[in-house]
């Protein structure tokens, strides 16, 4: 591909790193790893939790569940104070690879889990998990540099399209891997686990083109210099934990921001909680084939591909607060049906309209959020955005498995998460999009 000018080649290796950190969202995080941490990791007749004296007997729907709200929690602590240090430090593309890189170690050791080994998968997955939440706040952070006010839609938008596809054509190969194991002459869990690690080695290594060409934004307002004393990590962190202290307490110069962020916050939940339970939901409650789980799966990729161009491509017209209320709209719409659905077929059709408003809900909130942020504080500011994404992601797992644990049915935790799109709908018919650019 000929790039013309810097700014090309700029924008597609921003582009790249989604091509490269989907194979991780797609196969660990949405498909591989949870059916088969159900049907290989975790025993059939459950796993009984053994911790500082507490005892709980449980199953994988739930484990998995508070396993991915725990993540959250990690990085709801942490996300906007490290975002602040790569502001200070100009060190985004830093923070960006050592997270990446981190996340891809743990995402191939994974290939060493198998039947039994529960502990050993949820600390693998946790550690890489966070890895690659945490890389996306950094990758996030350069969107309001290599793109204009006019252009952010688009980009965020292409964007996520070169995610699906990258995760939709690594999915393929280990779905391809999966289902002909027997005419290769490798056992299916060897299959599964080769996958993992597969997925690991896609991401370190087309994470290399976007580390090779993209910059590093300008200097930023906040330097360390105007600080005294010598300039270490300690240093570092400490302006950080200022600095972010001080954001906060000026959120009265954001209300608009933060009152999308607050919407944000609840819509995001039922998002969250769909994408990391809904092949785990298709097993447990539907008992659908693993292979109807995979294919349908990677049916949402490509469809997403369409999703995140036509939404981020209607907003530009339409207005990007006007556009994403339709698509939570739209979710509702999916809950309600995926509350009813029985069979296989009900699952096809549920994929494929989550894969049309999946991209276009994450593009079109992630460019409304990158216009209304300050650019020399970016990262700091997508620090937040990732605190109240993940926030936001671990009550909605935690009430998913309550429920799923309580009832012993997965059906109403489904229904349960409408609440989150409703008042994620209330609060950003607030929001105020002619202010965006003045940061009111």
């Amino acid at each position: 591909m000929y790039m013309k000018t810097d700014k090309e080649k700029n924008v597609f290796a921003w582009y790249m790193y989604d091509w490269a950190n989907s194979a991780f969202a797609t196969t660990v995080i949405a498909a591989i790893l949870p059916i088969y941490f159900a049907t290989v990791i975790v025993p059939p007749d459950g796993w009984v939790f053994r911790f500082v004296g507490i005892v709980i007997p449980t199953n994988a729907t739930t484990l998995w569940a508070f396993l991915s709200g725990t993540t959250a929690l990690l990085v709801f602590l942490t996300a906007p104070i490290l975002g602040a240090i790569a502001d200070i430090s100009e060190s985004k593309k830093k923070f960006l690879m050592a997270f990446c890189f981190g996340g891809s170690l743990f995402t191939i050791l994974l290939y060493l889990c198998q039947d039994g080994d529960v502990w050993m998968t949820m600390v693998f997955f946790f550690l890489a998990n966070t890895c690659f939440i945490s890389a996306n706040i950094f990758y996030d952070s350069f969107l309001p540099h290599i793109a204009s006010r006019r252009e952010i839609d688009q980009v965020s938008g292409r964007g996520y399209a070169y995610g699906y596809m990258g995760g939709g054509l690594q999915f393929l190969i280990c779905l391809i891997l999966i289902l002909a194991h027997e005419k290769i002459g490798i056992e299916k869990t060897l299959a599964v686990r080769i996958s993992l690690l597969f997925s690991g080695t896609w991401w370190a290594g087309f994470s290399i083109i976007t580390f090779v060409w993209l910059r590093e934004p300008g200097s930023s307002k906040t330097s360390p210099q105007q600080y005294p004393g010598k300039i270490n990590s300690w240093t570092y962190l400490r302006i950080g934990i200022l600095q972010t202290w001080n954001t906060i307490l000026s959120v009265k110069k954001y209300r608009n921001l933060a009152l999308f962020l607050i919407a944000f916050m609840f819509y995001n939940d039922g998002i969250q909680t769909v994408i990391r339970m809904a092949a785990i939901y298709g097993k447990d409650e539907l008992e659908l084939k693993n292979q109807t789980l995979m294919g349908t799966l990677l049916l949402v990729q490509f469809i997403g591909i369409g999703g995140a161009l036509l939404f981020s491509r209607i907003a530009k017209t339409f207005g990007s607060k006007r556009i994403l209320i339709f698509v939570l709209f739209l979710w509702l719409g999916i809950l309600c049906y995926a509350y009813l659905m029985t069979g296989a077929l009900d699952f096809w059709i549920l994929g494929m309209a989550v894969g049309l408003v999946l991209g276009g809900s994450q593009a079109i909130s992630r460019s409304l959020y990158g216009s209304m942020v300050p650019a020399d504080e970016s990262a700091e500011f997508f620090g937040f955005y990732s605190v109240f994404e993940k926030f936001s992601a671990i009550w909605g797992p935690f009430v998913f498995g309550i429920i799923r644990q309580v009832t012993g049915t997965s059906r109403i935790a489904i229904l349960s998460l409408v609440g989150f799109f409703i008042i994620g709908i209330i609060c950003l018919c607030f929001v105020k999009e002619k202010d965006i650019n003045t940061q009111g």
